[in-house]
């Protein structure tokens, strides 16, 4: 009787020590479970970061008011009937809306 006992816990911790920390075991699987969270919420950045490339380039192709105030914002263009003021930059460097602090005002 005493070792049939023994048989027995003896198997019921090898089934144990495979079911929390095997290959399979539920510390796996929750470790993988977290793996997946985290690349689901990665990818979904990256498809709206795409949805937003995507938007900029269907902008650039359709019309020209896109490139000029790409033009305007990133390189200071501007056009000849306008006349360009250029500011002191703020200790940040940047302006209110993350531009250098330059504007161009219309005549």
């Amino acid at each position: 009787m005493r070792l049939a006992t023994v048989v027995l816990l003896a198997m019921f911790a090898v089934l144990q020590y495979t079911l929390w920390l095997g290959k399979g075991g539920w510390l796996r699987i929750g470790s993988l479970e977290r793996d997946i969270e985290a690349q689901v919420a990665r990818q979904m950045q990256l498809r709206e970061s795409n949805a937003v490339g995507r938007a900029d380039v269907e902008d650039l192709r359709s019309g020209l008011d896109a490139v000029e105030e790409r033009a305007r914002r990133e390189i200071g263009m501007v056009r000849k009937d306008e006349t360009f003021f250029q500011y002191p930059q703020a200790e940040s460097g940047t302006g209110a809306a993350g531009a250098p602090d330059a504007a161009a005002a219309r005549k």
